[in-house]
């Protein structure tokens, strides 16, 4: 009985739900991005219901297995049309994603969507990548194949 309780609870719980799954403002993003200094980051913007964004997926859980001098966030923006933070954690969970993610807890884009690149129209996928050391960053705003990762990480160092 006590081991059909655990198993119950640790199912139901975030720990179970792969790496990630935190609501994030903004502001705290911002944060995570700039107190990096070791690892180039590379954070992608994505949603569930976007079809492009769902097919690079597999190109950042490659990265995450084979980089460990990359760091991977994987920024939901589901929260804008849908704002049901668990939709995003079973995705998550039933993708068996391994890198990083947080959930944007943002709305209306168009008051935000410059702090992160001056650039960015607001459409999905994208990515930036950044190296604090270097004071280096490239954003795209497109959907990636095979390589293009590791040309926007050589783009930076």
């Amino acid at each position: 009985m006590r081991y059909s309780l655990f198993l119950v609870l640790f199912l139901t719980s975030p720990l179970s739900w792969g790496q990630g799954g935190e609501l994030v403002k903004l502001d705290k993003l911002q944060q995570l991005i700039q107190a990096e200094k070791e690892q180039i980051q590379v954070i992608n913007f994505w949603a569930t219901w976007c079809a492009p964004c769902i097919k690079e997926l597999p190109l950042f859980e490659k990265l995450t297995a084979d980089r460990k001098d990359v760091r991977v966030i994987l920024v939901s923006m589901d929260m804008d049309l849908d704002p049901d933070a668990d939709k995003v954690r079973k995705f998550v969970t039933r993708k068996k994603i391994q890198s990083q993610v947080l959930i944007l807890n943002e709305r209306n884009p168009n008051q935000w969507i410059e702090k992160l690149d001056k650039n960015w129209s607001g459409a999905l996928p994208a990515t930036l990548v950044v190296n604090n050391k270097t004071g280096k960053r490239k954003f795209v705003e497109k959907e990636l194949h095979e390589g293009d990762l590791e040309k926007l990480i050589a783009s930076v160092q």
